[in-house]
């Protein structure tokens, strides 16, 4: 037992790591604790199984009289393509373990030392906040939060005529938003293509529909459609009184418009009628073109606290790496039906 986790556990007398915690008992304790994200639920152990076939392991401490004082959700990511991961948790911004700081260290350590057994090196423990683990955090993602007014009258006042005239742009095109879980077919058509003109392979639309079924409160879906053809959409998630904008996608073909300025803003005014108080960009890597968009918003940067114990990010496939570079060209050239049907088998085995 890693002296850490032997080190909490005698700190918090008859307390035990299990992995069995009934799942209303640990949402309860995710609901509850300060630096929780709607990414430490405990249904996304179904919604990983049921759409990409990983398993997640659910490690929760308990005290003596079997009361949760902390967790860690870790899913284990097994390619033949990229090998094999264990990370909190894939595919979104956050993760890690919540709970007192030597809780925090017991968990995290008591994760990296299971998937070692596992044969697993390579461990990714994603977070915004700082967390008390004994490895240094790696600073190389950011997002982009900034509050919200109580009307989106007072955020129009609070942009420069630039930023207003884009929005209204789609708007005075005849351009029209859309919210609500019956957008989801619109918002995969447009998310299919433009992972396609990226260059990177898509996830499986039943990824996206096993999220919605799971989390009916939390996943919000938007679009934008103009003449009845949807030409952007987004995916995210409520989470007390922040929502964070996880996947966003406009159609090439629709530029001129600005389809993605008015996503933006339908997002935002929907937020602010539900009484969201901050609005969280979702991560990008900084100075990109992706970071300079969400940052003409008003937002403040929040570097990304994500950890590397093992063999650290080297360990980790890297989009900037040669052979991902020549990928993406190749793959921008595939016919879109080819694109989407292989690209959900690739994408699974990324961390």
């Amino acid at each position: 037992m890693p002296a850490a986790v032997s080190a909490a556990l005698s700190a918090t007398p008859g307390a035990t790591i299990r992995t069995d915690t009934d799942p209303s008992a640990w949402d309860a304790f995710v609901h509850a604790s300060p630096d929780s994200s709607y990414v430490h639920l405990s249904g996304w152990r179904d919604v990983m199984s049921r759409a990409m076939g990983h398993v997640t392991h659910r490690y929760a401490m308990v005290d003596a009289h079997g009361a949760i004082v902390g967790v860690l959700p870790v899913t284990h990511v097994r390619s033949a393509l990229f090998g094999k991961h264990a990370v909190s948790m894939p595919f979104l911004n956050y993760g890690g373990a919540l709970g007192a700081p030597a809780v925090q260290r017991a968990l995290a350590e008591h994760a990296v030392a299971e998937a070692q057994r596992a044969g697993i090196s390579s461990i990714l423990l994603r977070g915004r906040a700082p967390q008390a683990l004994p490895w240094d955090p790696t600073l190389l993602k950011l997002t982009v939060m900034r509050p919200l007014p109580a009307t989106p009258e007072l955020l129009l006042k609070e942009f420069d005529a630039k930023l207003r005239s884009q929005v209204k742009r789609a708007l005075k095109e005849g351009a029209t938003v859309h919210h609500g879980p019956d957008e989801l077919p619109a918002f995969y058509e447009v998310f299919r293509r433009h992972m396609r003109d990226l260059g990177t392979p898509v996830m499986p639309r039943r990824f996206f529909e096993e999220i919605v079924r799971t989390f009916p409160v939390e996943a919000r879906v938007t679009t934008v459609r103009h003449e009845g053809v949807p030409i952007a959409g987004g995916f995210g998630f409520r989470w007390h009184d922040e929502f964070e904008i996880t996947w966003a996608s406009s159609l090439i073909a629709y530029k001129k418009m600005s389809p993605n300025m008015l996503l933006y803003w339908g997002v935002m005014e929907q937020c602010m009628a539900e009484g969201v108080q901050r609005f969280d960009f979702g991560r990008s890597n900084p100075d990109s073109g992706t970071h300079k968009f969400k940052k003409q918003w008003g937002g403040d940067d929040v570097p990304l606290h994500w950890y590397y114990p093992g063999r650290g990010s080297a360990a980790l496939p890297q989009k900037e790496q040669g052979a991902f570079a020549l990928a993406t060209k190749l793959w921008k050239r595939l016919p879109l039906g080819v694109a989407s049907a292989l690209g959900p088998h690739i994408v699974r085995g990324v961390p």
